[in-house]
C-alpha cells in the first residue's frame, strides 16, 4: 500500500467508503502534508510541518470559482455528487479561510446542487476557536475524530503537535450537543519500541463513555486501508470492528463499520 496525496484543490468525484460519491476538497498544500496532528497510520504520511518552504494555501476565491465549475460539470450525471467533502492533505480547519469557505461551499451547493451534503473529516484539534466550531456546526456531516480515551495511548497514536489532552477534546466534542459524528480508527502493532492497540478491554471501556457523554447523531468506526507512514499496523478484522460496534449500540448510540 502507498502514501495518498492530492494534488488540486478539488479532486474527485471518488468513491467514499462512508459518503457514497464524493467531490473531495483539499484546503491544504498539493504537494506535501500539512497537519497539527502526526498519526501513525495517516494516508498521507508524516506530517513534516518545515520552515524552509513557504506555505502556500488555496485561496478562497479560487475554491468558489473551481467548485461552481465542477458541480455545473458534473449536475445530472451519473457522477453528480452525493457529498463534497473537506479532507485532503491533513487537517483542514487549519486553514485562516475555513469558516468563509464553509459560508461559501453551502452557497453554491445550494445554487448548483442542492441534494449533495457537505462532510468534513477533522481531528477536532481546532474547536478552541469559535469560529471553526460555528462553521461544522453548519454542515450536515460535522465527523470529529476520537480513536481513544487515554492519554497515553492519544500520544502516542495521534501524536498532536500541540498541546491538546483527550479531557480538553472530550469537552469540546461533548459542546456540540449531539450535532456531531464521531470517527474513530481502530488499529494495533508497534511504533518506537512500543506496542499499540486500542481495541484493548482498558481501551474501549475508556473511550466508550466518553462517545455516550457526547452522544454523536452516530460513530463511523474503520480499520487501516491504504498505505501508512508506520508498517508494522495490523488491519483489524471486520469481526472485530463489528464486536466493538455492538458495545456502542448498547448505548443507544447508531454505529456504522466501515470496513
Amino acid at each position: 500500500m502507498s502514501i495518498i496525496l492530492f494534488d488540486k484543490l478539488v479532486f474527485g468525484p471518488v468513491y467514499s467508503r462512508r459518503l457514497g460519491i464524493s467531490l473531495g476538497i483539499n484546503l491544504l498544500p498539493v504537494d506535501s502534508k500539512y497537519c497539527n496532528f502526526n498519526c501513525i497510520y495517516c494516508e498521507c504520511g508524516w506530517t513534516k510541518n518545515g520552515k524552509k518552504n513557504k506555505l502556500i494555501l488555496p485561496k478562497r476565491s479560487d475554491l468558489v470559482k473551481i467548485l461552481s465549475e465542477k458541480l455545473q460539470e458534473l449536475r445530472g450525471t451519473i457522477n453528480e455528487p452525493d457529498a463534497i467533502t473537506f479532507a485532503g492533505n491533513g487537517e483542514p480547519t487549519i486553514h485562516p479561510d475555513f469558516a468563509g469557505i464553509i459560508d461559501d461551499t453551502i452557497a453554491i451547493r445550494d445554487k448548483y446542487s442542492p441534494h449533495t451534503v457537505i462532510g468534513v473529516l477533522s481531528n477536532a484539534s481546532m474547536l478552541h476557536k469559535q469560529e471553526v466550531t460555528e462553521a461544522l456546526k453548519k454542515v450536515e456531516k460535522n465527523i470529529l475524530k476520537l480513536d481513544t480515551g487515554i492519554q497515553s495511548t492519544f500520544e502516542m497514536l495521534n501524536q498532536s503537535q500541540g498541546s491538546l489532552t483527550i479531557e480538553k477534546l472530550f469537552e469540546q466534542l461533548v459542546s456540540f450537543e449531539g450535532k456531531l459524528i464521531i470517527q474513530t480508527l481502530f488499529v494495533r502493532g508497534n511504533y518506537n519500541g512500543h506496542y499499540i492497540d486500542n481495541t484493548t478491554p482498558e481501551e474501549i471501556n475508556a473511550w466508550l463513555p466518553l462517545v455516550k457523554k457526547i452522544c454523536p447523531e452516530y460513530v463511523m468506526i474503520y480499520p487501516i486501508d491504504r498505505g501508512t507512514p508506520v508498517k508494522e499496523l495490523e488491519k483489524i478484522s471486520e469481526k472485530e470492528l463489528n464486536q466493538i460496534a455492538e458495545k456502542v449500540k448498547t448505548k443507544g448510540i447508531k454505529t456504522e463499520v466501515y470496513f
